[in-house]
């Protein structure tokens, strides 16, 4: 039997980028998720592939959003929580801020989907001790947030000098992406000390390089060839190293500048986006081969399930 593995996509939507970016316009709550949204269902379908989504609760109070949320969940996907407001500084919040915040977002989410989230991960990777501590209050089982990357402060650079960020903003966002020391952090599931599993955004063993298709995504700006060498080069260190990988996604990876011409300014979206839904499949086609993957809830229970479980971490461990 294939070791389990897994698959999500942060439904980041046009305006959560927009904020992030500093840009004008984000108050409106552009959407492109009508767009986007069937698109990735049709290319799951194709690969016979069930995953997680992770949905922004602002975006499920908004009425135009909500056919296409009810898609997701129709078509047997899991849905879990990424936050109501997608600020991406959830360790500055307090205690009840954090309430409100996961709160307001799981009922939201529940009201258009039907369905409950047992599953959380933070916008921007954001996260802390406290975060942990309310997850677990609330009766979450899982956590999807740490991201054990070294290019993560590197792309926070990158993002800071393309934006239009203000001074007092940047700060703001100053844990975006992570910090360096994530990068010695484990890529296998663990249990914290509160009972929550946390399940790394997996990156390349070793080297501790991005591995999610937003990145191959901006290598295939240069080569589509050099993207699949570098995914295929992931997969191999991962099945050497014996890590089950678990990859994320985004909308991003379905859409093009065409598509959405105010998203000129993210890595990638000068790839035609045919080739980009080609080069996602590709990902998921090959994780088929070699693990079983499926959604973040199954991989968390076939961990819980397991008897080996690694020792027990501090809540308090960064």
């Amino acid at each position: 039997m294939k070791p389990a593995a897994s698959i999500s996509l942060d439904l980041d939507n046009l305006w959560s980028y927009l904020k992030t970016q500093g840009a004008p316009g984000w108050e409106s709550f552009p959407s492109y998720l009508d767009m986007v949204v069937p698109r990735i269902l049709d290319s799951l379908d194709r690969c016979g592939q069930r995953i997680t989504f992770f949905i922004v609760g602002q975006d499920a109070t908004i009425e135009s959003n909500r056919a296409a949320l009810k898609k997701i969940a129709e078509a047997g996907h899991e849905i879990a929580n990424h936050s109501f407001m997608h600020e991406p500084w959830l360790h500055l919040y307090s205690r009840e801020q954090l309430h409100e915040e996961i709160g307001g977002a799981e009922n939201a989410i529940a009201a258009v989907t039907g369905k409950t989230t047992r599953g959380f991960r933070g916008p921007g990777f954001s996260t802390s001790p406290l975060v942990r501590e309310v997850l677990a209050e609330r009766g979450y089982a899982y956590d999807a947030t740490i991201f054990p990357s070294a290019l993560g402060p590197v792309s926070r650079l990158f993002f800071f000098l393309n934006s239009k960020l203000s001074t007092e903003e940047k700060a703001q966002r100053k844990g975006l992406y992570g910090k360096f020391s994530d990068a010695f952090g484990t890529l296998r599931p663990f249990a914290w000390e509160n009972g929550l599993i946390e399940l790394p955004v997996t990156t390349m063993p070793l080297l501790r390089l991005p591995m999610h298709t937003t990145y191959l995504m901006f290598l295939a700006q240069q080569s589509e060839f050099l993207a699949k060498l570098y995914w295929n080069t992931a997969v191999t260190l991962c099945r050497v190293r014996g890590v089950a990988p678990s990859l994320l996604l985004h909308p991003t990876d379905f859409l093009d500048v065409q598509d959405v011409p105010e998203m000129s300014f993210f890595p990638g979206m000068n790839v035609p986006v045919a080739r980009k839904i080609a080069l996602v499949e590709h990902t998921i086609r090959s994780l088929q081969r070699h693990w079983q993957p499926g959604t973040m809830s199954v991989h968390a229970d076939t961990f819980a399930a397991a008897k080996t479980m690694p020792a027990r971490l501090s809540t308090q461990t960064a």
